[in-house]
């Protein structure tokens, strides 16, 4: 089969399974090794060590997966279908809401992980039906890969001062996939940036994580503290997390092309009900037998109970700091709740509900 025919093929095989974008680019990503060292060398990824453990091998396709030649990405949008009221107007009230946990928009459905590579391995399947077998190896954050790189090369968008691929037609409420391949593939056109002079992003950002654009510094950020930092949360960035329990959407709800986000297709995004509009009162009630139960399925699984019981002990503690917003008898059913919490066995979490406890008002 010659390559436009293949093209062709997948563009539709894509398309049956829900990506929104399919692109390709090749391997050589040494104009991106700079800015990875500077953000590494400054030490903006935090405790993630895995992130500079890996070295260069991230910017370096064909040394991850040896004989890889070309990269497909694909986009696959995920704001939930079940939610009529979804909005940056409708966020920003359950942000003003300080009983209520806010969880990001990506994670309140079924683990994106297990969804992208079960429908990237179906891609590889059509692919493999039409020309035989080849080399290939799926991914989906899943492994050192720089995959806002390989989209913005492939044509999936530009990068955003965010540091998120963003798309005039789709916003950035997507997640990226990509399969390695060795075959030399022609590659897709990339797209010029339509950010302007827009700070949106910048200006919104609760912790000021975004330190310039394009530049994140990710120990400031929400996500990053809410889902890898295992450990306690600094002092001084508590009251600016409010009552997000697992990570944080508010520089994409500021970025005007979020307008034009779709609405996923698939029910795999659908929203959780226990994580329409939790109660953060109902959440403290959960032992990690029904953590478990609640999160199967669900990326927020794997930042463990205690992680979780450390996001909602926090903004736990920044209601009760809100006083004239709650009510007495919302702040006694808080207290309540958080006081089992004391003798957890992490100290961590100890910690935390003892700095909530006290910074009632």
């Amino acid at each position: 089969m010659d390559i436009v025919a293949l093209w062709s093929e997948l563009q539709i095989a894509a398309r049956e399974l829900g990506f929104s974008q399919i692109g390709v680019t090749d391997v050589n990503l040494s104009e991106a090794e700079p800015g990875l060292q500077a953000w590494l060398a400054a030490g903006f990824h935090g405790s993630m060590n895995y992130m500079a453990s890996h070295g260069l091998k991230r910017a370096r396709p064909a040394e991850l997966v040896p004989g890889t030649l070309s990269v497909i990405t694909v986009r696959l949008d995920y704001l939930p279908g079940n939610l009529t009221a979804l909005s940056a107007d409708s966020e920003a009230q359950a942000l003003n809401r300080p009983t209520q946990g806010v969880v990001s928009v990506y994670a309140r459905g079924r683990d994106y992980h297990k969804v992208m590579r079960s429908r990237l391995q179906k891609l590889q399947h059509r692919m493999a039906e039409l020309i035989g077998p080849f080399g290939h190896r799926v991914f989906t954050d899943s492994a050192p890969v720089m995959e806002a790189e390989l989209a913005v090369r492939s044509g999936q968008g530009w990068r955003g001062k965010n540091t998120l691929v963003l798309q005039r037609e789709a916003g950035s409420f997507f997640f990226l996939g990509e399969l390695f391949v060795d075959l030399a593939l022609p590659s897709s056109e990339a797209i010029t940036s339509h950010c302007g002079s827009c700070t949106a992003c910048i200006d919104l950002c609760p912790t000021r994580a975004i330190v310039a654009p394009y530049q994140l510094d990710a120990r400031r950020c929400i996500s990053y503290l809410t889902i890898e930092h295992a450990g306690e949360i600094p002092h001084e960035l508590r009251p600016l997390i409010g009552n997000r329990i697992y990570g944080c959407d508010d520089c994409q709800w500021a970025c005007p092309w979020n307008k034009y986000a779709k609405r996923s297709t698939l029910p795999d995004f659908d929203a959780r009900e226990p994580l329409k509009a939790p109660q953060l009162q109902e959440l403290l009630q959960w032992d990690e037998a029904t953590f478990l139960n609640m999160t199967e399925g669900s990326a927020i699984r794997r930042i463990g109970h205690a992680r979780w019981i450390r996001n909602v002990a926090l903004a736990a503690g920044n209601a009760l700091h809100d006083a004239e917003k709650i009510s007495a008898e919302d702040a006694a059913a808080l207290v309540n709740a958080l006081v089992p919490w004391l003798s957890h066995s992490d100290p961590v979490v100890q910690e935390q509900v003892a700095w909530s406890l006290a910074n009632r008002a």
